[in-house]
């Protein structure tokens, strides 16, 4: 007998709606109210600026390292914005713009930087998950949940973040495969921001595209710019509706870009050069953003430095109220915190012994 392909035969879709210099593609693009815009250009605009501050504070020794954001805000707003409140938020460790979008206090996010753990409280009946650092194990959690809310009749979905380097990870596949094979409602977001830490997505799949992994698993994917928020909007929403009305999974690969290092302990000169990083900037989502506002006359020079100087006081109180909470920290009463529900001798011991000097609390640990 002849081969035969019995291959799934499918073509990977690709979106992209809003050019670099602001230009949009009206049969594409989503509707929105000016106040949805301008409030998606904030939130976009102040994950950047927060960034900025947090690495003048790092670089002072205010507090410890993160993973910046810059360059990938697009990304971020456009999809996390199509969820419910009640719905899940899973992040990994970069999701500044996310986690703003959902609610979450700037000065609880440095005061986590500064090493404690009071920063990352899930305020209650909030449906985010603080970040996870280690790679990958984020997905399986969204899927578990995914799973739950279904086995209670609910039609609550979730939403997970990862990049390029977790999609290496065995928790990916396991994440897609389980999600798949029992109808999860999940939507998978990989930012694609073309490194994991120093290695490049040359050296980590020979796949054409990530987005095509999920057709091993028989779900739905797609490939967007990630740089453009409406394309990540679409891309989006209808994997929700997708998740919410078919409890069926998606992946959706969002091409972006890491313009700052993978963490403030990183040097990313040591492996791309400065004139990649050059050509990216020019795909800056917040610079495309801001040609298209002032394209429909939402935005000016005025009304962008009045967003600067109140995004800046934000960020100037933030920090404030963060200083005089790190100051106020009882290291060794939240060390002990949530382990038993009453302390036992041992306990009390240690946190004695802590609190004495006889070892120390440091809020850089």
């Amino acid at each position: 007998m002849p081969r035969t392909v019995i291959g799934p035969g499918t073509d990977i879709p690709y979106l992209s709606i809003l050019d670099e210099d602001g230009g949009l593609d009206d049969e594409l693009a989503p509707e929105f109210t000016d106040d949805l815009l301008l409030k998606g250009f904030r939130m976009m605009l102040l994950a950047r600026r927060f960034d900025e501050r947090r690495l003048k504070l790092q670089r002072s020794g205010r507090i410890g390292t993160f993973a910046p954001v810059n360059g990938q805000e697009a990304a971020q707003v456009g999809t996390i914005s199509t969820i419910r409140e009640d719905d899940w938020f899973v992040p990994s460790y970069r999701e500044t713009a996310a986690n703003l979008w959902r609610g979450s206090d700037l000065a609880d996010m440095l005061v986590f930087d500064a090493g404690y753990n009071e920063g990352v409280v899930i305020p209650e009946g909030a449906r985010n998950f603080p970040n996870a650092v280690p790679v990958g194990t984020q997905m399986l959690q969204a899927v578990g949940i995914g799973y739950a809310a279904r086995q209670e009749g609910s039609d609550e979905i979730a939403m997970t973040y990862f990049g390029d380097g977790a999609t290496s990870q065995g928790d990916f596949h396991e994440s897609l495969n389980f999600a798949s094979v029992f109808n999860c409602p999940v939507v998978f977001i990989c930012q694609n921001n073309q490194y994991a830490i120093s290695v490049p997505r040359s050296r980590q799949t020979y796949s054409q595209t990530i987005a095509q992994k999920a057709i091993a698993y028989g779900m739905e994917c797609i490939q967007v710019d990630g740089n453009d928020i409406f394309a990540c909007f679409v891309a989006a929403n209808e994997a929700v509706s997708r998740a919410r009305e078919q409890s069926r999974p998606t992946l959706i690969e969002c091409i972006t870009y890491r313009l700052e290092m993978h963490t403030t302990a990183d040097d990313p000169t040591r492996y791309r050069d400065k004139e990649e990083v050059e050509k990216w900037k020019k795909r800056d989502p917040i610079t495309r953003f801001d040609r298209f506002l002032r394209y429909r006359d939402l935005l000016d020079d005025d009304k962008l430095n009045a967003l600067e100087t109140e995004i800046s006081d934000t960020i100037d109180d933030a920090w404030k109220e963060a200083e005089e909470r790190i100051e106020k920290a009882d290291g060794a009463k939240a060390m002990f915190a949530h382990i038993l529900k009453e302390e036992t001798a041992e306990q009390m011991r240690q946190k004695k012994q802590i609190t004495n000097g006889h070892g120390g609390i440091s809020g850089y640990g």
